[in-house]
């Protein structure tokens, strides 16, 4: 479904819109409320972000939804209830992401058949590089989920192949480095390295990490095959509640398809 959501928008000659949200914030009856108005308001895969106490990659926003939270009551299982809840209303592809510990924590065998289960389409495991455990990797692989790569300014280009090889769905490219957060200004080199990124392999490459407003997406979006959202959408979560997310998605939407 995630592939068949890219090639859509594809089609259009537009970009997808992939906004991300932790599970459980702003608080823990939220969630499902939450996927809704994101899917109605033109997401067009949702990655759905499991709480976790030490969320090195991401920044303040991010790390604060996480503890809030978790704070919450928030568990894997809640998440998957939460995921159940809302397939059984809108069919969005949902890419659940984690961090490994958590994986590990609940077995990542009944997680992945959980996952499933609940109406997960892909998995993005952050602390996972490609290669580190292969025994892990070739059973998400085996499995009915995508396994979304990351793939960043770090990574030598010779490499890149080898990294989307193990991939499906779309190949994550992280704008930057350091950890996520919105930022006012895009860096220059970004659509020379979309272009070698998305010549190197044949993943749709989805952009995210510092995306921040309708113009920005919109830059993004005539660049790469989508467009990832997340601290900025958090943020408007936490001070703003749910309805101002999907106003702030439907904006970034209407940009996009400009």
């Amino acid at each position: 479904m995630i592939a068949q959501a890219f090639a859509a928008r594809r089609a259009e000659g537009r970009a997808a819109l992939v906004p991300y949200v932790t599970a459980g914030y702003p608080d823990r009856g939220s969630t499902v409320e939450v996927l809704e108005a994101l899917a109605d308001a033109g997401a067009d895969v949702i990655e759905l972000g499991v709480p976790f106490s030490d969320p090195l990659a991401d920044g303040p926003t991010i790390q604060t939804s996480s503890f809030v939270s978790l704070g919450n009551g928030t568990t894997v299982a809640g998440v998957l209830e939460d995921l159940t809840a809302f397939r059984a209303r809108r069919d969005t592809p949902v890419v659940l992401f984690t961090y490994l510990n958590p994986v590990i924590r609940y077995g990542p065998t009944a997680f992945l058949e959980d996952a499933v289960k609940a109406g997960a389409q892909g998995l993005l495991l952050t602390d996972l590089p490609t290669g580190a455990d292969p025994v892990l990797e070739a059973e998400v692989i085996a499995s009915p989920l995508d396994l979304v790569r990351l793939v960043a300014p770090t990574t030598p280009l010779s490499r890149v192949p080898a990294v989307a090889a193990g991939g499906s769905g779309f190949l994550y490219y992280i704008s930057r480095t350091g950890v996520t957060g919105a930022r006012t200004e895009l860096r220059g080199e970004l659509s020379k390295e979309v272009r070698a990124i998305r010549k190197a392999q044949d993943l749709p490459v989805a952009v995210g990490f510092g995306i921040s407003s309708p113009e920005q997406a919109a830059f993004v979006a005539s660049l790469a095959d989508g467009v990832v959202v997340g601290s900025a959408l958090v943020r408007i979560l936490g001070e703003s509640g749910v309805q101002a997310g999907a106003d702030f998605v439907a904006s970034l939407r209407e940009a996009m398809d400009a």
